[in-house]
């Protein structure tokens, strides 16, 4: 979760002034992306008729203009003590206190991933395979997906899209790997996310691609399904015959 940039924003509803068609809005940022908020910063800002025009920013610790209207402003906050003190505490009283919240209520909450790994590509013998490791419905979006082939991680020949919201608070990712299969060989996807306690190693089995395997549980049920009406036809025809009369020609 570290690695990830957090970012709480908060806007204020914007006030409209229908007699001219202006309007005016302010936003409250928290931006932070370690878990003990080391990093944490607040940033207010403010915009005219969707113009920003005036920016506080905690790290450079004063108001910033963008506009006439905007440095003339800043200048006017920069002097104004209580002002000043009010952003500067809004650090910890805004920021730190809503970020809590947002840690308990949405950040501490974690959903495992469905992984699966198939083949999507034969290999001719001169062009390689290609496998996917897929993970489904998983929460939060940072993952780490690689490849081990006999224990070790592959560098190249890899291609993962990015995490990809569901729409419904679930992420999911995909990852491709490129390979010329030899015999013997052990291929695995390893998946990393804060809902395991250690990375999770899903096995390649090249044994029967999956669609392989369904073409012959298919051909399976379908001949047994043949061999019990032909032997019901035959029983039924034996019965049928028992109970005739045979007159010689």
């Amino acid at each position: 979760m570290s690695k990830l940039l957090k970012i709480l924003l908060i806007l204020l509803p914007a006030v409209l002034h229908t007699a001219n068609g202006n309007s005016m809005s302010l936003q409250h940022w928290c931006i932070w992306s370690k878990d003990d908020l080391s990093d944490l910063e607040y940033i207010h800002s403010r915009f005219s008729n969707k113009i920003k025009y005036l920016e506080y920013n905690s790290t450079v610790g004063k108001y910033v203009g963008y506009t006439e209207l905007g440095i003339y402003n800043a200048e006017r906050f920069n002097k104004d003590p209580a002002e000043m003190q009010a952003r500067k505490a809004a650090l910890d009283t805004f920021c730190k206190n809503n970020v809590g919240v947002y840690y308990s209520g949405i950040l501490s909450k974690t959903v495992e991933p469905q992984v699966k790994v198939k083949l999507v590509k034969k290999s001719d013998g001169t062009h390689p395979a290609t496998l996917m490791c897929s993970a489904y419905s998983f929460y939060p979006p940072t993952i780490s997906v690689t490849w081990l082939r006999n224990g070790k991680e592959i560098k190249g020949d890899v291609t993962s899209t990015e995490e990809m919201a569901d729409g419904d608070w679930y992420y999911q990712v995909h990852s491709h790997l490129e390979y010329m299969p030899e015999s013997g060989e052990e291929i695995s996807c390893v998946v990393q996310h804060a809902s395991f306690r250690k990375p999770m190693n899903y096995k390649w089995d090249p044994s029967m691609p999956e669609p392989d395997k369904s073409k012959i549980a298919i051909g399976a049920s379908g001949l047994v399904l043949g061999i019990v009406l032909s032997a019901a036809g035959f029983i039924y025809y034996r019965k049928k015959c028992s109970g005739r009369i045979l007159v010689p020609t």
